[in-house]
């Protein structure tokens, strides 16, 4: 059974000063969800992992980082309540406690995107340090958390580098299909890249291959790839092709609160579980092959 926890919803609020205090044994840990190809369930893998670690007793912040706004939209938040979002920290106008939004989920709260985000790229251009912004912003905040995931955009842009070099680690969803191979190398070159120009702690967490069909041959083939490149950094738990996962952002909820006993719901819990392992054994860094 979910917990209580999560299937009592909590009263909307609007932006709310960081109040949780700065507790020491907090890990402040930062993951980047990124994939620069999209439609490849990053979004959705953000939001139903926040909610699975926050069922798990976990605090647990997303930031997005998208100017689609989707994690925002995919956890019920109206753009009317989009007043001050990540841009405004980006450019430095507001800290980021002041952005924090609660969501109807226990445990989990978000910094929002709007539109306004896609202008950011241009107007840092020509900014010293301009990587280094969400990194600033996040420093003397992120022990508030357990975890923070930053949903990135479907590019390689200013906006995911300003992920990386926040983060700690990268979690890379991977569809299970041929085309999603391509760019998979040119991702883990730029995450090697990152780590060795401008955040040494950078390793990429894992990869989770998802929309996998069973009785699909292929999916079956892309996944044996994959672990054949990448080996232990691959997750065991896939995310299934399924419909109430596609269903659920249309009602802005996690697909753990929109049916919680569907299979996909389930792998995400699992996926949970897998990666709080992880975090307490990571496997090792190594190089990314060219």
């Amino acid at each position: 059974m979910i917990p209580e926890s999560v299937t009592a919803a909590r009263p909307e609020a609007g932006p709310v000063p960081l109040a949780r205090a700065l507790t020491p044994q907090r890990a402040g840990r930062i993951l980047a969800i990124a994939n620069q190809k999209g439609g490849v369930g990053k979004t959705t893998t953000t939001i139903n992992l926040a909610t699975a670690l926050a069922a798990c007793g976990k605090q647990v912040l997303i930031v997005d980082l998208d100017p689609q706004g989707n994690a925002s939209t995919g956890l019920g938040l109206d753009p009317s309540r989009r007043k001050i979002t990540v841009y405004d920290v980006l450019m430095g106008e507001r800290p980021l406690p002041e952005c924090v939004v609660n969501t109807p989920v226990p445990n989990l709260q978000i910094v929002p995107a709007s539109v306004e985000l896609s202008g950011a790229e241009i107007e840092l251009v020509g900014e010293l340090a301009r990587e280094n912004r969400l990194r600033e912003a996040l420093s003397e905040t992120a022990r508030a958390w357990d975890y923070i995931l930053i949903d990135c955009p479907p590019a390689l842009g200013l906006l995911t580098l300003n992920a990386m070099v926040a983060a700690q680690s990268v979690l890379v969803p991977l569809q299970a299909e041929f085309y999603a191979l391509e760019g998979l190398s040119h991702l883990l070159r730029t995450i090697e890249r990152v780590r060795r120009a401008l955040n040494p702690e950078l390793r990429i967490q894992g990869v989770v291959l998802t929309m996998y069909d069973k009785r699909n041959n292929l999916c079956d083939m892309v996944a044996k790839d994959v672990r054949d490149y990448l080996g232990a950094r691959v997750y065991d738990t896939m995310i299934p092709r399924n419909v109430r996962i596609s269903e659920a952002p249309s009602h802005g909820k996690p697909v753990l609160l929109y049916d919680f006993r569907c299979a996909g719901a389930q792998a995400y819990i699992r996926l949970a579980r897998e990666l709080l392992r992880r975090e307490e054994a990571p496997p090792p860094l190594t190089a990314v092959a060219s």
